[in-house]
C-alpha cells in the first residue's frame, strides 16, 4: 500500500481510503449505508483533523494520534468500535457492546435506531483527547 498525501494508505488499485469508503456505502444501499454514511459525517464534524484509514480487507478506521473507532458492517446492524472506549466516559449510555473487554467498547446501530448526535460527537471528541494526552500515548507513538 502507498501512502496518500494526507498520510493514509491507499488500497488497490490506487484508490484512497475514502474513495473506498465511499464506494462500501453506495455498495449497502440499505439502512446500514446510510447509517454508516451518517456516522462517517459525525466523525469528520467531531473531529475535523481525522484520518480515514481502510483496514483489514474491508473495515473503515478513523484515526488521530491513534485510532479513535472503527466503522463496520453485518447483516442486522452497523458496529462503532471505540479502540481505547473502556478509558472513555460514556455518560449517555452509547456503549452497548463488547462491554466486557479491558479495551475496547462499542455501538451496534440497528435499523430503525435514532443517533444521539451530540452525545457521539462528544464521545469521539473524548476519544480524540485521550489519544493526544500523554494517558493515551502508547511509547513510541506521538501526537
Amino acid at each position: 500500500m502507498k501512502k496518500t498525501k494526507n498520510g493514509s494508505k491507499e488500497g488497490k488499485g490506487g484508490d484512497s481510503p475514502s474513495q473506498l469508503i465511499d464506494a462500501r456505502i453506495e455498495e449497502l444501499s440499505d439502512w446500514r449505508g446510510k447509517t454508516l454514511a451518517r456516522l462517517r459525517v459525525l466523525i469528520k464534524q467531531a473531529d475535523p483533523e481525522v484520518v480515514e484509514e481502510w483496514k483489514w480487507r474491508g473495515v473503515p478506521v478513523w484515526y488521530h494520534a491513534g485510532m479513535i473507532c472503527t466503522g463496520e458492517t453485518y447483516k442486522n446492524h452497523v458496529k462503532m468500535t471505540f479502540a481505547k472506549g473502556a478509558s472513555l466516559e460514556d455518560p449517555s449510555g452509547l456503549f452497548n457492546s463488547s462491554l466486557e473487554g479491558n479495551t475496547r467498547r462499542a455501538i451496534d446501530f440497528h435499523e430503525g435506531d435514532e443517533i444521539d448526535e451530540k452525545a457521539l460527537k462528544a464521545l469521539i471528541r473524548s476519544a480524540v483527547a485521550l489519544n493526544t494526552s500523554s494517558a493515551g500515548q502508547r511509547p513510541g507513538t506521538r501526537a
